[in-house]
């Protein structure tokens, strides 16, 4: 089983999230990154250092027994003085330790009771919430890339996405 979602999370996070924004960060300029179109939406930066912390908070310190020092309100302060490519090196380090984390798990932590972030939850529900949180913002930041530069993201290329499944 612990191979299957570290597999999935794989896939899910690095393969398809991770891939997406980073077309994003090539098609929008450095200022439109902390653009926001009103108070209640994040900027695609904030959104990048969001799920940061949460996967750090959630996976390092939830699964691996990090210390947990995340400053969430942080995350959504905008940092205009922090580049494209510094927000690429943090997401390639935060890839490295949650890869180094999930390797290192035991299987049993999948159906330990955690307490992270308020909520009582299994280590695979924590596994599980931090895809989809990164699925969540990663849709986010492609619909304010579309905004601001009005261009497709062309995510799935050549890819006929009209094709009907078939039973066996």
């Amino acid at each position: 089983m612990k191979d299957l979602v570290v597999s999935e999370f794989h896939k899910r996070v690095f393969m398809e999230s991770y891939e997406r924004i980073y077309k994003c960060l090539t098609m929008i300029d450095e200022k439109t990154l902390w653009e926001s179109p009103n108070q209640t939406i994040p900027s695609i930066g904030n959104m990048i250092l969001h799920i940061c912390g949460n996967s750090r908070q959630w996976i390092l310190s939830g699964i691996g027994g990090k210390e947990d020092n995340r400053d969430r309100d942080q995350e959504f302060v905008k940092q205009e003085k922090i580049k494209k490519s510094e927000l690429v090196f943090l997401l390639e380090n935060i890839k490295v330790n949650l890869r180094q984390t999930l390797s290192d798990m035991h299987p049993s932590i999948l159906e330990k009771e955690l307490h992270l972030q308020g909520f009582t939850v299994t280590g695979f529900s924590a596994i599980i919430h931090v895809i989809e949180h990164f699925s969540y913002h990663t849709g986010q930041i492609t619909t304010l890339t579309k905004y601001y530069t009005n261009r497709p993201t062309g995510y799935y290329g050549n890819i006929d996405l009209n094709v009907q499944n078939r039973l066996n």
